[in-house]
C-alpha cells in the first residue's frame, strides 16, 4: 500500500513540475552587453541525454550566440555538459543546436539581424511543460560609455536604497 501512494505522490509532483516554467539558465552578460529590441520563444533540437543534462541544470549560455546557417537559426557556443550516465556516445558539449521557429518568423528575424549593429542572442533557457525552450532576443550592442552609465546608475540606486533603509531604522 505504501508503494502505491508513493507512486501516486511522485506522479502528482511531476505533473505540478510540468505545469511551471522552470528557468534553467540565464545569460546575464547579454543584458549587460546589449539593448533588447524584441524577444521571442524558440524550441531547441536536443538529443535525449542533453535533455537530461538540461534538467539537472548543467547548461551555460555565457558567450553563446545565434547564427543563420542554411536557412536555419542555430545556437552556437552553448555549453550543455554531457550527462554522466550516457555511456560512450556523449554528444559534443558545444555543438551547434538548431532553434525551431516558424518559417515566417525566421525570415523576419533574419532580415532584421542582417542590419548593421543587430544580432540575435539567447537570453534564457527554460522548460515549458515538458519541452525545452530558449528565449532569444534581437539585440543592438551597447557602447562602453553606455555600459559605464548603467553601472553608475545601479550604484547610485543602491546607495540611495541603503541610505533610506538606514534612515528608517533610526
Amino acid at each position: 500500500m505504501k508503494k502505491k501512494t508513493e507512486r501516486k505522490n511522485a506522479k502528482m509532483q511531476s505533473a505540478v513540475r510540468a505545469q511551471k516554467n522552470v528557468v534553467v539558465a540565464v545569460n546575464k552578460k547579454a543584458a549587460f552587453d546589449y539593448f533588447f529590441v524584441e524577444t521571442a520563444e524558440a524550441g531547441i533540437a536536443l538529443e535525449g541525454s542533453e535533455v537530461k543534462s538540461v534538467k539537472s541544470g548543467d547548461v551555460s549560455l555565457r558567450d553563446s550566440f545565434c547564427h543563420m546557417e542554411n536557412g536555419d537559426l542555430e545556437l552556437k557556443n552553448c555549453q550543455i555538459s554531457p550527462y554522466k550516465n550516457v555511456g560512450a556516445f556523449a554528444p559534443d558539449p558545444r555543438r551547434s543546436r538548431r532553434l525551431l521557429l516558424h518559417k515566417s518568423q525566421l525570415q523576419r528575424w533574419a532580415a532584421k539581424a542582417s542590419e548593421k549593429g543587430f544580432t540575435i542572442v539567447p537570453v534564457k533557457m527554460y522548460f515549458k511543460g515538458r519541452f525545452v525552450k530558449v528565449e532569444i532576443a534581437l539585440a543592438k550592442g551597447k557602447k562602453n560609455y553606455e555600459k559605464k552609465q548603467v553601472i553608475k546608475e545601479r550604484d547610485q540606486r543602491r546607495t540611495a536604497d541603503r541610505e533610506i533603509s538606514d534612515y528608517s531604522r533610526r
